[in-house]
């Protein structure tokens, strides 16, 4: 799932876009460049996000999985260019 985006179904951020930059086995770890980055990602159970799978960037999924953080500005342009298509 690392590189998608998801929305938040659940909590006070219901309806927020975010890219995912981690993964656990009940957990997800979200982005949105503004509020939250790579070094502080917000942790979130997988029930409460929808994966968005028409929305992936290969090159942010292979810094992720190498295990990069990816720059604010990156993840700030691929949520707004999520929404846009929605």
């Amino acid at each position: 799932m690392i590189g998608y985006m998801a929305g938040s179904l659940a909590g006070h951020d219901r309806d927020k876009i975010y890219l995912i930059v981690g993964e656990e086995k009940e957990y997800v770890y979200l982005a949105d460049g503004k509020t939250r980055t790579c070094q502080n990602p917000k942790k979130k159970n997988k029930k409460h996000i929808q994966i968005i799978k028409k929305h992936k960037n290969p090159e942010i999924t292979e810094k992720l999985l190498r295990g990069e953080s990816v720059d604010v500005s990156i993840i700030i342009q691929e949520v707004k260019a999520c929404q846009k298509q929605m």
